[in-house]
């Protein structure tokens, strides 16, 4: 069983590995319904986000009669982690409990934590900086990168902390926690695609085929660290930026996310690593010989009515014909697959713009 905002790349990654998944999302768009053996509506919306007073007695009226092997959360949980140890109560939860991630996503106590373990982090307070245009903004427990802003001109507010600004390149890695260390599946390259109200909003990302051993393993031993000291398991991943200084780590993702789609492997299936790893058991993690992007596009303008589109094979998350979009929602996510990440980063951009032509038309 499957609850996230958006649980589609959970689902592919569960039929990947052979399991029936049972999804509750905010969309239950057509890919997810074609992927899942039943699909219902996550309570709530995602102004409000998720209605934690109902959602067990929704997961139970999606399990029905089935007893399911257990229940992944997706995103959307980071900020509900009550929410997460009362589903955990009625089903075998595989992945965090509420108390690791309360730790993890905790500003104050993951920048003590990185102090402690020589992991370098950027400075926090949850103050008002005096040179606040050093300094981006966040929400406590966010996630997604739409909930950042640059600092100058805004004011401290409940939830919200501040985090000096880190100059770089966007790498993620995608790692399993057993409690006690952490494997790395892969690192990724990160980029943002800009909005108005949200200039940090996710992009997309794409697989990297070749990094560094020596700074693969001195950030295997940061996060095995920092998963000893929260109890982390299953897969997660790590934001970091790389400087000119070296790398920062920024913050952890306590659950599976959004670059699951281009680590997954069929031979080599991640979701039955994160189930392994939850449960305390011997896993298998890929190899890759190449490199993978996947990208979201967003509508670039209100379309009154979202047309009919013969989506290509490499594309996702499909928006539905005669659906009325405002700008900034997402339309799609885009895949492709080349010999390098360089390589693949323009194929996939070009993809998109070939794409997009298809709803906005001739903009000029």
């Amino acid at each position: 069983m499957i609850a996230a905002i958006s649980g589609r790349a959970l689902a592919a990654a569960a039929r990947r590995a052979g399991y029936r998944p049972l999804v509750a999302d905010f969309f239950c768009d057509t890919d997810t319904v074609a992927l899942a053996e039943r699909a219902t509506m996550l309570p709530g919306d995602l102004q409000g986000g998720i209605d934690g007073e109902h959602i067990v007695e929704t997961l139970r009226r999606l399990a029905g009669d089935d007893q399911p092997v257990a229940i992944v959360l997706g995103s959307g949980f980071e900020r509900m982690t009550e929410t997460v140890d009362e589903i955990a109560r009625h089903f075998p939860l595989a992945g965090n409990s509420g108390a690791a991630i309360r730790r993890i996503k905790n500003p104050q106590l993951l920048a003590a934590d990185c102090a402690e373990l020589g992991i370098p982090h950027p400075e926090f307070r949850w103050d008002r900086p005096p040179d606040p245009e050093n300094w981006v903004v966040k929400t406590a427990g966010g996630a997604g990168g739409a909930h950042i802003r640059r600092a100058a001109g805004e004011t401290p507010a409940t939830g919200r902390y501040f985090q000096r600004f880190v100059a770089g390149r966007s790498i993620s890695a995608l790692f399993v926690g057993d409690g006690e260390s952490a494997d790395i599946v892969g690192f990724s390259q990160q980029w943002a695609s800009p909005a108005p109200a949200a200039p940090y909003r996710y992009g997309g990302a794409v697989r990297l085929r070749r990094f560094d051993r020596r700074q693969a393993a001195m950030i295997r031993d940061w996060l095995s660290g920092l998963a000893r000291r929260a109890g982390l398991v299953g897969l997660c991943s790590a934001d970091l930026i790389r400087g000119p200084d070296g790398y920062k780590l920024i913050e952890i993702n306590p659950r599976p996310g959004a670059t699951l789609d281009i680590f997954d492997d069929a031979d080599a299936p991640l979701i039955e690593a994160h189930l392994r790893s939850a449960a305390g058991r011997a896993y298998h993690l890929p190899r890759f010989v190449d490199s993978m992007a996947s990208m979201v596009t967003y509508a670039a303008a209100p379309i009154a009515q979202f047309p009919s589109i013969a989506w290509p094979e490499w594309t996702a998350d499909h928006q539905s014909p005669g659906t009325r979009l405002i700008a900034g929602d997402p339309v799609c996510t885009i895949f492709a697959r080349g010999p390098s990440a360089d390589l693949t980063r323009r194929l996939i951009k070009a993809q998109a713009s070939r794409l997009q032509h298809q709803w906005e038309g001739d903009r000029t």
